[in-house]
């Protein structure tokens, strides 16, 4: 199910929070947490039933490892478990994500004709694995508390952050769920996550959407591009993953706050960075925080000398590539990501005398071309882009390229501007509207506070109130054309 849905926002959502809030109204809470329970179980399953033994079967096994090592067993025992419980998530993750293409370059470097299963992906795979990875370790470490199989499975599938993040921990999710102060409709909390919830709403529908039409037509027509449509590809396809990512992340955060539930920061202004070190604190930070715990710190970090933490760095990045998907495309952008942190962890003392604002226009430049390697079906078409972007041949944006991104409102705000001015702006410059996104999407990122610096100031206002019901709205009559989120795919 998305967030982005009519089903969502006008059933779905509404009904869950009145059935929890009412269970726990009448000290019902072990019914109340099984509702949320199986209210994320149908969120999850809702398009797909299958998934749903899947992710069950494997919330089973994390708990069974978690309830063995609670029990008196000597340290070499635990120690099993925990292997056995790691290698269990990385075998279902490998099978259901990583085995066809396996498969495939196994066929490609022998040239066998391996037949491919053609795995359906689930749903969020990537991100409840490493939640049940971190639990098991955690559990290994005698981090975690006494647990009900109940309250772990509320933690794994707390739909808000389910199937995109953020990546949540245990000791995050689960006191949260049993706290009875949290178990009372907070009408505060209800108001900032509706804001924070609209807010996101805008960002992928309004924003992320419309650029994902100009992306979608340049990677399609990649031989009939001129420099100028592959530089304004390559910048809508950074704005585009910005705009879902942020948006996706604000929504979760403000269904968590709903639910009284305060979820982990998770985005934060990335493209403000002026290096890349900068910009994996602020991107997806709870993946960064986990690779940091969970792989980089028990690689030894940077505690075993200058060549091994450069190394450590490297397996961190290249692992972050892979986990983002099964295409070599994924693992080149890791690779990429990794060569430049080194680089500027390397000459750091010289980077730091560079005026900040040329920092950042290196950084941009960086993540744009990266972002294209991210994107594309293959190496290959990445190249071709990048390499028409810098071949100098400029020219207007064609008009296919500019009808792909109207919709319906342009021919509002047209009919406004042809009165206002006497020019038919949409027959001379045909390239206006998809213009126009890409300078709104840079003063959001440049110049505005992101969602969670505004969230500190917030006061639910009427004017707050009438702008918010306005963009709900506004979304939600715009919800025919929406797509899903890119980050599902991971």
């Amino acid at each position: 199910m998305l967030f982005n849905s009519y089903i969502f926002v006008l059933f779905f959502l509404p009904i869950c929070l009145i059935g929890y809030f009412l269970l726990n109204r009448f000290n019902l809470h072990k019914f109340a947490q099984g509702y949320l329970l199986g209210m994320s179980l149908w969120f999850y399953g809702y398009f797909n039933a299958n998934y749903l033994w899947i992710i069950i079967i494997s919330i089973c096994i994390n708990y069974l490892c978690y309830w063995c090592m609670t029990k008196s067993l000597n340290q070499r025992m635990k120690k099993g478990l925990m292997i056995m419980g790691v290698t269990i998530n990385i075998g279902i993750l490998f099978y259901y994500k990583y085995f066809d293409f396996f498969l495939d370059n196994i066929n490609d470097l022998f040239k066998t004709s391996l037949p491919l299963l053609n795995i359906v992906l689930p749903l969020g795979i990537s991100f409840f694995t490493f939640q049940q990875i971190s639990f098991v370790v955690d559990s290994y470490k005698g981090e975690v508390p006494k647990y009900s199989i109940l309250s772990y499975a509320g933690f794994v599938t707390f739909f808000p952050q389910l199937v995109a993040g953020p990546i949540v921990t245990h000791h995050e999710l689960i006191p949260q769920f049993e706290d009875k102060a949290k178990k009372r409709l907070n009408w505060d909390n209800l108001s900032e996550g509706v804001y924070l919830f609209t807010l996101g709403l805008g960002k992928k529908v309004l924003l992320a959407d419309i650029l994902g039409n100009a992306v979608n037509y340049g990677f399609s027509m990649i031989d009939y591009l001129n420099s100028t449509e592959a530089i304004v590809v390559m910048l809508s396809y950074t704005l585009q993953i910005y705009f879902d990512f942020s948006g996706y992340c604000d929504m979760a955060i403000g269904i968590g706050k709903m639910f009284n539930i305060d979820l982990p920061l998770n985005f934060n202004s990335p493209y403000k960075a002026k290096t890349i070190t900068e910009f994996w604190d602020r991107w997806h930070m709870t993946l960064t925080r986990f690779l940091t715990g969970y792989i980089y710190i028990p690689l030894g970090g940077n505690r075993k000398g200058t060549v091994r933490t450069y190394v450590n760095i490297f397996i961190v990045f290249l692992l972050s590539g892979l986990w983002h998907g099964a295409n070599w495309t994924f693992i080149l952008w890791g690779v990429c990501h990794g060569i430049f942190s080194i680089l500027t962890r390397m000459t750091k003392k010289y980077i730091d005398k560079i005026p900040g604002f040329i920092q950042w226009i290196v950084t941009f430049i960086f993540l744009n071309v990266t972002w294209t390697i991210f994107r594309a079906d293959s190496i290959l078409d990445a190249v071709r882009i990048i390499k028409i972007a810098f071949s100098g041949e400029f020219a207007r944006i064609s008009e296919s390229m500019a009808q792909s991104v109207w919709i319906v409102e342009n021919n509002i705000i047209e009919t406004v501007l042809t009165a206002c001015t006497g020019y038919d702006l949409a027959y001379k410059f045909p390239e206006w509207v998809l213009l126009l996104v890409i300078t709104i999407g840079f003063i959001f990122i440049a110049l505005k506070k992101n969602a969670y610096e505004k969230m500190k100031i917030f006061k639910p206002t009427f004017m707050n109130v009438f702008v918010i019901a306005v963009l709900l709205v506004w979304c939600i009559c715009s919800f025919a054309g929406v797509s899903t989120f890119l980050y599902f795919n991971f």
